[in-house]
């Protein structure tokens, strides 16, 4: 099943919600490893350009994370 823009936001604010206790660029680097390492590509592609379209609802840490996706 493919990921939806939704689904793809709503699991990255999942994400920045369990690491965010760490401090701020600590935790954008982790969350940018947990999806690296678990996410299919087409997610991080969605993430991407979610991001690049404004990142409306997403939270800051991960749009902090996407700039270590590369």
């Amino acid at each position: 099943m493919a990921a939806t823009v939704q689904s793809v936001c709503r699991m990255a604010n999942d994400i920045a919600r369990h690491l965010g206790h760490l401090p701020g660029e600590e935790a954008a680097k982790a969350i940018a490893g947990h999806i690296g390492r678990f996410w299919d590509p087409r997610m991080r592609t969605r993430l991407h350009e979610f991001v690049d379209a404004g990142a409306d609802g997403l939270d800051p840490l991960v749009v902090a994370a996407v700039r270590h996706l590369g």
